[in-house]
């Protein structure tokens, strides 16, 4: 029998909005591991996701709200099968 995980969604999960451009920011861990998963989701539903865990969830907030600052937001508008930060 496959071990089932919890998933727990931070409340700092988010929909964000910059020059017209929205994406959602998913910020989520199992229960059984303390770190944070971060995932970005645009508006046609591709998905990026950082390899690294991140300590805090507030860690993880942080890095996506760097990488818009630094890359913009549009930066995550990517094909589906292209992720990892």
């Amino acid at each position: 029998m496959a071990d089932e995980y919890k998933i727990i969604t931070s409340p700092l999960s988010r929909k964000f909005t910059r020059d017209g451009v929205t994406i959602e920011i998913l910020i989520y861990r199992i229960d059984a591991d303390p770190s944070w998963q971060l995932e970005v989701i645009d508006a046609e539903g591709g998905s990026t996701v950082w390899e690294d865990l991140f300590e805090t969830e507030q860690d993880a907030l942080n890095e996506a709200y760097q990488t818009i600052a630094s890359e913009g937001i549009a930066s995550f508008r990517r094909d589906p099968e292209q992720k990892l930060h």
